[in-house]
């Protein structure tokens, strides 16, 4: 996968995320170049069915000034994703299970074209949210310190190797 156009964070702390899926998104045109712009922000999405299709609510896209003239651009228009028939009646068969949720992940390029990168996903508990920031924090402080020791290392390997 390339470098993602925006990303939801918050998805991976809120939710467990089961499976992943990639899926194509109906776009204008006003609205891609935006993308290119980097004028998109997925932090408040979230996928919902409608009708056995997958619609990508909440995504805001800021249109352009250099905007058509002709278009009246709606930042935080509905998007219709593309996924095969097969694997949208299994996502609604999990969805329907209790808990289940599907979630925006990250918008990316494959191919010239912009993908929906979207989890099944379970919300997590409060206590499960306190458990992840605690991982994060002694991440964190795991990388302070082996910087701190390396760099503090690091100045007597450089003596010895100039000789």
């Amino acid at each position: 996968m390339t470098a993602p156009i925006a990303e939801n964070r918050r998805a991976r702390f809120d939710y467990h995320l089961e499976e992943q899926h990639e899926a194509g998104m109906v776009l204008q045109g006003w609205e891609i170049k935006a993308i290119r712009a980097g004028q998109v922000q997925l932090t408040d999405g979230y996928v919902v069915i409608k009708g056995g299709e997958l619609y990508l609510i909440g995504c805001r896209i800021n249109a352009l000034r250099s905007a058509s003239t002709h278009v009246n651009p709606e930042a935080d228009r509905t998007k219709k994703l593309l996924m095969h028939a097969s694997e949208i009646r299994r996502l609604i068969g999990k969805v329907e299970q209790k808990g289940f949720t599907l979630v925006p992940l990250n918008l990316h390029y494959k191919g010239g074209r912009v993908k929906a990168e979207i989890a099944l996903a379970k919300g997590k508990a409060q206590h499960d949210k306190r458990d992840t920031e605690k991982k994060r924090d002694w991440q964190r402080e795991q990388g302070r310190l082996m910087r701190h020791k390396v760099s503090g290392g690091g100045k007597a390997g450089k003596a010895g190797s100039a000789d």
